[in-house]
């Protein structure tokens, strides 16, 4: 399959820093990324699927530590005909055997999140590329530690936040950076979604239901739902603040300054427990995580941003964008738009005629190649993106700064919680450089 090749050579040095890509990187003569995933558990496979579908990326080795994962992640490799990977398991060290490896350009890493700063810091150390699925780090100071390690190694880190080429999303972008919106004023996004029956898995069923976590259960419920009994704060913020970002120039002529957190009475979790099994001690749990966070952001040129993290309560899923300015506004929870003097009087519009009018040109090109990927397609854009700033030794799109900016709103929001709703600084990552970088996220001929 060809691939329109976006990114050009010199957009590295919007980055701030200088790309120096090690002796193994590209060693052989096929032009083929060489890929090595760590983590190929249910998120994982479907970078595998990605994987598998392009002619121009070879997937050399996996690492998983469990069995069950792997075996599954084998037989789709034979399925597709595809040269098998090799395998890295044993231990939680076991992706350094992989790392090791002088014919991998670049690592998927997709293990549960307290894994990812530790593995991502090693991957760049061995001067491989690093595409990770959230979040980036626990802490403020793991997001500096990736930073630091991509500047010194020159190797970029690349946040896997696929929301970011989400459909609807991109074209609101596209209208925003035509000013249909006029000046954006407001800002919101988050993650809610009905993660219950993810929650407690029990293997019954693909989303298991049941009541189970831990060791017990299967999937993301062996470990995601011991930081909703632990700690309470906005535990997955990118879905909403990646898109959010690209809207009012983050790290590209503005920045976030600050943000405050609140958080709802944790009841839904317990409940869930109790009605499907009485009595079972999971519902006599306290779990820290509220049910509803919310964290309103500050920027530097006077817009505002509200995040959302509600996902233990019955509800229909929606990130709850809106994009708000001088003109207009767009809001996906109605799938409605209002534009000042074009849209009736005070009456929303279906924003489904607007879209398909200023449907992004990337979205207009590709739209073929994505279909049936994960996530309406947009798993295709993302991976797409990640593949393509490695065959050309160039910077990712999603870059590290914008990568670590909107992860550390966990545990930002976790410390303003802590300390009864007190605001956090952000921090500057690019330390100053965002006053003269500029965004060149999805521009078409420049990069995705």
């Amino acid at each position: 399959m060809e691939r329109r090749e976006f990114i050009k050579a010199g957009a590295i040095a919007a980055a701030g820093f200088t790309i120096l890509p090690s002796g193994s990187l590209f060693a052989g003569t096929n032009g083929k990324v060489r890929l090595g995933y760590i983590g190929v558990g249910a998120r994982g496979m479907s970078h595998i699927a990605e994987g598998l579908l392009r002619d121009d990326v070879e997937i050399i080795a996996i690492c998983d530590i469990q069995e069950r994962s792997l075996k599954i992640c084998r037989e789709h490799i034979a399925k597709s005909g595809k040269p098998a990977a090799k395998e890295y398991t044993g231990g939680l060290d076991a992706y350094k055997g992989l790392l090791d490896r002088k014919d991998i350009d670049a690592v998927i890493i997709a293990t549960p999140w307290q894994f990812h700063h530790p593995q991502a810091i090693d991957a760049m150390k061995a001067g491989k590329y690093v595409g990770c699925e959230v979040i980036a780090g626990l802490s403020v100071q793991d997001h500096w530690d990736i930073v630091h390690t991509s500047e010194k190694t020159g190797i970029p880190y690349m946040t896997l936040e696929n929301v970011c080429y989400r459909r609807d999303v991109m074209a609101a972008l596209n209208m925003v950076r035509q000013g249909m919106f006029g000046e954006i004023v407001h800002l919101e996004g988050g993650y809610q979604h009905n993660l219950r029956s993810v929650l407690f898995n029990d293997g019954k069923s693909y989303y298991g239901g049941g009541v189970e976590f831990g060791p017990k259960a299967l999937s993301e419920a062996q470990w995601r739902t011991q930081y909703n009994i632990d700690q309470d704060g906005d535990l997955y913020p990118t879905h909403g603040a990646g898109p959010v970002m690209h809207n009012i120039n983050i790290n590209a002529g503005n920045r976030f300054t600050n943000l405050v957190s609140f958080s709802s009475k944790a009841r839904g979790l317990s409940a869930y427990v109790e009605e499907l099994a009485p009595g079972n001690p999971n519902a006599k749990i306290n779990y820290k995580n509220g049910d509803v966070t919310q964290t309103m952001i500050n920027c530097a040129n006077g817009e505002t941003v509200m995040l959302t993290h509600d996902t233990h309560l019955p509800r229909p899923y929606s990130l709850g964008f809106r994009v708000q300015g001088t003109k207009g506004i767009w809001m996906d929870v109605n799938q409605s738009i209002y534009i000042e003097k074009q849209s009736k009087d005070d009456e929303w519009e279906p924003a489904k005629a607007w879209f398909e009018k200023y449907d992004h040109p990337l979205w207009k090109k590709h739209d073929k190649e994505a279909a049936g990927a994960g996530h309406g397609g947009m798993d295709w854009f993302v991976f797409n993106a990640f593949i393509q700033a490695v065959k050309q030794k160039t910077q990712t799109p999603i870059d590290v700064y914008d990568s670590v900016t909107m992860s550390v709103i966990t545990p930002l929001s976790t410390k303003s919680l802590a300390e009864g709703n007190k605001p956090q600084e952000f921090p500057d990552f690019t330390k100053g450089k965002w006053q003269t970088r500029t965004n060149k996220f999805a521009l078409d001929d420049s990069g995705f």
